[in-house]
């Protein structure tokens, strides 16, 4: 058996006496792509802050590594370490340069210079344009290349901002409800894109939308929190039929409540 890349053990977290993780467990393998549903208040968006350092557990451990003797304790690490690290999160409302081109939104990621005057100015080798190019041709916007960020569509800019994560060569990439606000087109497109991004990426998505996870979820588990922990994990039809589940969650949907 592997050892898990994140490893999230016992942990909890509580704001104000609002208890939002509760002796959470969970564990993510080395290029597993994992959905993660759950009602309004379930602790997803905690769950990620835990993750990337925006908060810090109550207790519990946060490891990240396949590596045991070489692990990184996450509890003791700020949000720009961690992402060093190679873990990375898109949030649910796409944040891009809107007044840059494409191109230079995905250069404006890279590894290297930081801020924008130094990124542009970088010189660019052969191996980072060739990796941009491929960027591009992943996520279906090498024809808008020169574009404005701004006047690409919802979904196209969810699609460059899933673009500016691989340009930092993550080895976990945190996606927040990708499929919000998307033509019926745009979320097919966008679970091909993360489908094809499987295996060589680690990825927890968040998601509500059940089309949605059914569709990425077709080789993969499905966690479902509640009340900040684990209620239950399985392949999709496994959780949808789960009585728990349904109470909790699914059955909602039909009053509804996504």
């Amino acid at each position: 058996m592997p050892h898990p890349l994140l490893s999230v053990e016992d942990v909890s977290k509580s704001y104000d006496g609002f208890k939002a993780i509760t002796n959470l467990t969970f564990y993510l393998f080395e290029g597993e792509l994992r959905t993660v549903i759950g009602p309004n208040g379930a602790g997803k968006s905690t769950f990620f802050d835990l993750i990337t350092g925006r908060a810090k557990p109550d207790k519990g451990k946060l490891d990240f590594g396949t590596d045991p003797s070489k692990s990184h304790d996450l509890t003791e690490l700020n949000e720009y370490e961690i992402n060093r690290l190679g873990i990375g999160r898109k949030f649910q409302t796409p944040s891009v340069y809107t007044e840059h081109s494409v191109w230079d939104n995905l250069v404006l990621s890279l590894k290297g210079p930081r801020g924008v005057f130094a990124s542009l100015f970088h010189r660019l080798n052969s191996t980072d344009r060739d990796r941009l190019d491929e960027i591009l041709k992943t996520v279906r916007l090498d024809a808008k290349r020169d574009w404005k960020a701004g006047l690409l569509a919802h979904g196209e800019k969810q699609w460059l901002e899933i673009g500016m994560l691989l340009a930092q060569e993550p080895k976990v990439l945190l996606v927040d409800e990708p499929a919000a606000g998307m033509t019926d087109d745009e979320t097919d497109r966008t679970g091909e894109l993360l489908l094809s991004l499987a295996g060589k990426h680690s990825l927890i998505v968040i998601e509500h939308d059940m089309a949605f996870v059914k569709q990425i979820a077709r080789n993969g588990q499905v966690t479902v929190l509640h009340q900040g922990t684990v209620l239950c994990e399985g392949k999709f039809d496994e959780v949808q039929s789960d009585p728990k589940v349904r109470e909790v969650y699914l059955g909602r949907g039909k009053h509804g409540t996504r």
